[in-house]
């Protein structure tokens, strides 16, 4: 599980980010920072603290789904894409770890206009794939309009 011999890079965050999963200004988020590979795959090796356990020893559920869409996200993101969640299916193969290493990968399969599906997997430091997820990222132009009314029927692809 080493960045450096398979030549992977920093993507880059903005120093303010409040991202729950990869902002380092978040006082209670995960800080996951992700690399890049030559493939324009994304790599994040993390440790999960104790902090967000379901049951003792292993990773809340819910915050295992939030390490599979925030690799997913990654994956668009270095494709130069802003994207969000529109879609996601996260498969639970084996209980992840908490307070262990683990290795996150994820990238986009295929492009089609503002849509971009990706996959991604959490593995254990021996390789071996705890989850997996799919999901469809819609791309995002321009100011967000939050506006109940507008948005409330208005389809995001």
């Amino acid at each position: 599980m080493n960045g450096k011999a398979e030549n992977l890079t920093p993507l880059a965050h903005a120093a303010q980010n409040r991202c729950f999963g990869c902002g380092q200004a978040n006082p209670v988020g995960l800080h996951l920072e992700f690399l890049l590979a030559e493939d324009h795959s994304v790599v994040c090796l993390a440790t999960v603290p104790d902090t967000y356990e379901g049951p003792p020893g292993y990773v809340h559920g819910g915050i295992i789904a939030t390490l599979v869409d925030e690799t997913m996200s990654k994956a668009v993101r270095a494709r130069g894409f802003t994207a969000m969640t529109r879609h996601m299916e996260v498969d639970y193969q084996r209980p992840v770890p908490s307070a262990a290493p683990i290795r996150l990968e994820g990238r986009v399969t295929h492009n089609e206009g503002r849509k971009h599906w990706t996959e991604a997997r959490i593995l254990n430091s021996d390789g071996v794939e705890l989850a997996r997820g799919k999901g469809l990222f819609i791309e995002v132009r321009g100011h967000l309009d939050h506006s109940p009314m507008k948005n409330a029927n208005s389809p995001a692809a």
